[in-house]
């Protein structure tokens, strides 16, 4: 059985995701919250495996509160739903740890979706984010400043607890970051990984 908690301030969303739900035999949904605070609240009471969160709302962000989460419950996922496609937004979310990234526009089916590749250690991000990053002019993926700098730290073989300490943020976002810079650039595992980042030189 799949544990959710769901953070969101409009009330409406959380009762459509839950009636949805409803027909899935494998998903209970524990917890409900408005604002940051009593999801963290929920999180340590129930114990969800995973968190559907938005981002702006009262009294705790939801950057804030996937901090608090990962950092209290680094096996708890934590899928972000939210109206803001901006890179700011997706990199804030990511550096804190999120192990999914969904539109709130986007078809219930993409949230079921999200959920059952995230329980199954996987990462997903919404193609409407993947559609707004922008395109280099030699057609590279691009990569965010932080997925470069953990790129060139890989290259010099760096673990991911010494790139967590050099950067000073969780193992857990590093760990993170290189399942999103996996996906990003089609590489399979660490030595596809590996030999990339030798490859390549970024500047900061």
């Amino acid at each position: 059985m799949i544990r959710l908690a769901i953070a969101e301030d409009h009330q409406s969303l959380i009762d459509g995701i839950k009636i949805f739900l409803e027909y899935e035999d494998d998903i209970k949904v524990v917890g409900e919250a408005n604002d940051g605070e009593k999801l963290l609240e929920i999180v340590h009471a129930k114990k969800p495996d995973i968190v559907l969160t938005d981002i702006r709302m009262p009294k705790m962000d939801g950057i804030t509160a996937t901090r608090e989460i990962k950092k209290d419950f680094p096996k708890c996922k934590v899928i972000a739903f939210s109206m803001f496609e901006q890179e700011e937004a997706v990199s804030q979310m990511t550096e804190a740890g999120v192990d999914g990234y969904i539109m709130k526009n986007s078809s219930l089916k993409v949230v079921l979706a999200a959920i059952r590749a995230v329980m199954n250690g996987e990462t997903f991000f919404d193609d409407a984010i993947k559609a707004a990053e922008p395109k280099s002019d030699e057609g590279d993926v691009p990569l965010s400043k932080r997925e470069k700098e953990i790129v060139t730290l890989v290259g010099q073989g760096k673990t991911s607890q010494e790139i967590a300490d050099l950067l000073f943020i969780g193992k857990t976002t590093v760990d993170t970051h290189r399942k999103n810079i996996l996906k990003k650039l089609s590489l399979h595992g660490k030595s596809e990984l590996l030999r990339y980042s030798m490859e390549r030189k970024y500047d900061f």
